[in-house]
């Protein structure tokens, strides 16, 4: 902290007023002095200080009505109190109040300089963290997190306040709704966002792979350990490692997720020592975990562990005011990617947009602008050039009714928008995972395959188990 710091003494005694001028300044901070509460406000009121050191014992009021004003007209400085009758009660009362730190008469001139250096780091943590909050809401909407709804700041405000913790976070919300992106959000503005940030799709690693994937192997440990490989855990060793679909986790990976949370280490599959980790733990699930340990498919004791700060995202239909800004912020994005002048949606685009109900939240939305700007021709997105889901009403909560634009269209394309919505769709609700999203729209998986393959959405990055 800058030697220029402003300290406000506030003493009764005039000698203890001296005493501490005299050694403040000599260690080159700036001092005010105050005999009393009430000068001790009005100096508040005239210039902002970084620490106040108050006696808790004066006549009329006391250090902790200066305490109570304190935390209401100057929440920002840091307090410290004074007293010669320090007990457990003083103390708890002034900490209640917001006092930092007490010191007890007489006291050593090293134990004053101590207290006050840490009292001052932690104004100036304080004041990084303003920083970082600020540049947070700034790479989250960089990151497509955006929103001005009430639920949205909510959201801003809980990232904010996680990302200054070291506390294991759950992340929940339906498919595409940006659960990775808040990790990423809490992983920039923590103290670790100089380190690792390491993700995790759990429900796209086959069983038998995952607990390598994770925790790594010596040479050896089964059939193709050709040499030893470090997990996950150990490549994000002082950073964040984000556990996407949790809820995924077999039982027996389970169990090693625990007990690596637990001692902090970990042990390599087919090791005989244990490895020390220092891992903040971010995961994310679409589904309801607290069903999942109550039908005994997720284990509780792992299920609070992971859970000590939840954030919930909401799903995209329940923020339709959010729906312009993020239209906005697509069209910018994809406009310049692709070359075109494209200012944004006409009024009846936009409404259409509006009524959509998103079963793929945001990142639904994403692929329909990106699809409108790619097929626009001129300098806004006209209703043509939304996908033909989004230009007739829902049947059945499926099926949608076909409604044949004035001038035609072509059969194959309007099937062929269709069948890739459904394949897309199945896909995000089981996390990439192909056997899965075949079994959700009764096909086999090879048929399964060919269709992602004729319509040139094969990724081979997806999950085939």
């Amino acid at each position: 902290m800058s030697t220029k710091a402003r300290i406000l003494v506030v003493d009764d005694e005039r000698s203890m007023q001296e005493f501490l001028e005299i050694l403040l300044r000599r260690e080159g901070y700036d001092v005010t002095c105050a005999g009393d509460v009430d000068s001790a406000l009005l100096a508040l009121e005239s210039d902002d200080f970084d620490v106040v050191i108050s006696d808790l014992q004066m006549p009329g009021k006391t250090g902790l009505d200066l305490l109570h004003a304190l935390r209401e007209t100057s929440p920002e400085t840091v307090a410290l109190v004074m007293t010669a009758f320090a007990s457990t009660e003083t103390a708890i009362a002034a900490m209640k109040e917001g006092a930092y730190d007490y010191l007890t008469k007489p006291f050593q001139v090293d134990e004053i300089r101590l207290v006050l250096e840490k009292a001052l780091e932690k104004k100036l943590l304080a004041r990084e963290n303003r920083r970082l909050r600020s540049e947070l809401r700034s790479q989250i909407r960089q990151r497509a997190l955006i929103g001005s709804s009430p639920v949205m700041q909510r959201v801003y405000e809980l990232i904010g306040q996680v990302a200054e913790t070291k506390a294991n976070v759950l992340i929940s919300g339906e498919s595409g709704t940006g659960k990775e992106l808040v990790a990423r959000a809490i992983h920039a503005a923590s103290d670790r966002r100089d380190r690792p940030f390491v993700a995790l799709n759990c429900g796209a690693i086959p069983e038998n792979l995952l607990e390598s994937e994770l925790f790594g192997h010596v040479k050896g440990a089964f059939t193709g350990a050709v040499q030893n490989k470090e997990g996950l855990f150990e490549t994000a060793d002082t950073g964040t490692l984000f556990l996407d679909e949790v809820g995924e986790l077999p039982p027996s990976v389970q169990v090693k997720l625990l007990r690596a949370i637990q001692e902090k280490a970990i042990r390599r599959v087919g090791g005989t020592s244990d490895r020390k980790i220092d891992v903040r733990i971010l995961a994310a699930t679409n589904r309801r975990l607290e069903d999942e340990v109550a039908a005994g498919r997720f284990r509780e004791d792992l299920y609070y562990r992971l859970n000590v700060i939840q954030i919930a995202l909401p799903p995209l239909r329940e923020r339709p005011e959010d729906v312009p800004l993020l239209v906005q912020h697509f069209v910018d994005k994809y406009a310049g990617e692709l070359g075109k002048e494209i200012g944004g949606a006409s009024e009846e685009a936009m409404g259409r947009l509006l009524e959509h109900s998103y079963p793929g939240n945001v990142r639904e939305l994403e692929n329909v602008i990106e699809r409108a700007v790619a097929l626009s021709r001129g300098g806004t997105i006209e209703v043509d050039a939304l996908p033909p889901n989004l230009l007739q009403p829902a049947v059945d909560g499926a099926v949608r009714s076909s409604v044949l634009p004035p001038d035609g269209a072509n059969l194959d394309n309007l099937v062929n928008d269709y069948e890739r919505g459904l394949l897309l769709e199945a896909l995000e609700r089981v996390g990439g995972v192909k056997k899965r999203a075949a079994k959700l729209l009764g096909v086999s998986f090879r048929s399964f395959r060919y269709r992602l393959q004729k319509l040139g959405l094969d990724e081979p990055s997806s999950a085939e188990e």
